[in-house]
């Protein structure tokens, strides 16, 4: 490493374009299709007010889904939860993942509340960050494989 100083600083602009396109470049070289996301989004409204909400990120290898979403966010106000909101629009954004051909949902959460809800939907545990909220409690990876549905006359061998 004759010659080469390490700075600790922001990148430019420039230089992060300079790095994403050098990624882009090794992709090319390695035969794999460009990645990217898609911001995919679902709201509860009571009388045009947000009472809830849902966001994550769709992966994309080229112009196809890769088959996985990271959900980034999922929150119900205070006064409306526990009346199936939450479960509501965690039910459609996997019904969308499926018309999409994703069949892989992996989130991070904390807290009891949030664990017991993903539990009951299906999600298991993939990881664990321990203490890493200032109150000591971890962050928890969970995942979930959503099937797709078969229709009846697919599914009968004649």
């Amino acid at each position: 490493m004759s010659g080469v100083q390490i700075v600790q600083r922001e990148l430019t602009p420039e230089e992060m374009e300079a790095i994403n396109t050098g990624f882009d470049t090794l992709c090319k070289e390695e035969d794999v299709a460009l990645e990217s996301t898609e911001r995919m989004g679902f709201v509860a409204l009571k009388e045009g007010s947000l009472i809830g909400g849902l966001s994550g990120l769709a992966h994309k290898n080229g112009e196809q889904y890769s088959g996985w979403f990271h959900l980034t966010d999922l929150f119900v106000v205070k006064e409306h939860r526990n009346r199936g909101i939450g479960s509501n629009l965690l039910y459609e954004m996997e019904e969308k993942g499926k018309e999409l051909g994703i069949h892989n949902i992996w989130l991070w959460t904390s807290g009891p509340g949030a664990l017991r809800f993903y539990d009951r939907h299906g999600y298991t545990q993939f990881a664990e960050m321990e203490a890493w909220y200032s109150n000591g409690s971890s962050r928890i990876g969970l995942r979930k494989t959503i099937h797709m549905m078969v229709p009846l006359s697919q599914s009968i061998n004649h």
